[in-house]
Formats: C-alpha cells, structure tokens, sequence
C-alpha cells in the first residue's frame, strides 16, 4: 500500500469524529476498492454482543466514503461529495470484528465526464460487511453525488 493511500485513511480517522469514535481501521483505500474494519468493542455492543447496527451502518457509509475520496480525490477544487441515500440490509448475525469492504458502482471516468458536461452525477457504492470467518452480515448501498462547487 502506497503512503498516499495509507495517508487517506489516516487523513479520513482525523477529520471524522465518528470513525474515531469507532476506532475504525481504514485497512485499503484504492480508486478500486475500500477496506474498513470496526474492532470487537464492548461498549458498541448491542443487545446479544455483536456490533450494533449503527457502528456498522457507520462502518460500511465509512468505507463508501473511503472509495469516493480514494477515486475522487483529484476533483474536490471544483466539486463536493455528499452521500444522498444509504440503505442497509442485515444478513447474519455479526459477532467479534467486521469488516467493510466498498466497491464503486460505477467507472470513475464516467462519472467526471458527467461533471465535465456540467451536470451533478450520482454513483452507486456496494459494501459487503463481514465476519472474521468470511460470511457476510450485512449489504449496503449509499447513492453518491459530485456536488459542483460554487
């Protein structure tokens, strides 16, 4: 991993008091893909000891957002990010760590050509959420927008 990349998840646990809350890893962040891991913590447990939904609804829009910096970095002197909707379904049981891991649902390019032609694009980020033995707990969807600046 590049120290650009290592730098944006660290740039990303500084500016965002949820993911330190949290204690979030930013374990890869690439144009191509985001991992984020949320610790077994007690205190985020819920009532039968896994995490509870909002730390992983944090964690998976955490991830999203890791993508979107990690893909779009280079246009935020002309456009903002915002996460227009999110929606969450939770599979299994989550216990212990998990982990979320984002993909864009879109190509980038295409997405700046529509910023380049003037208009505000929407893209898709899928995260899958998963336990340490690899079964996934939960799938998340947040619809992303470049918002122009100015």
């Amino acid at each position: 991993m590049s120290a650009d990349r290592t730098s944006l998840g660290d740039r990303l646990a500084a500016t965002v008091p949820m993911a330190r809350t949290l204690n979030l890893q930013f374990l890869e962040t690439t144009p191509e893909r985001a991992v984020v891991a949320l610790p077994d913590q007690s205190e985020y447990h819920n009532h039968v000891g896994g995490p509870h939904a909002g730390a992983m609804f944090t964690l998976g829009e955490s991830a999203s957002g890791a993508i979107v910096l990690a893909a779009f970095g280079d246009q935020l002197s002309r456009a903002v990010p915002l996460a227009v909707r999110a929606e969450i379904a939770y599979r299994k049981l989550a216990m212990g760590p998990v982990t979320a891991t984002a993909t864009l649902g879109r190509p980038a390019a295409e997405v700046v050509a529509e910023l380049d032609a003037g208009r505000r694009p929407e893209f898709p980020v899928s995260i899958a959420i998963r336990r340490e033995d690899g079964a996934v707990t939960g799938e998340m969807n947040v619809v992303w927008t470049l918002r122009p600046a100015g």
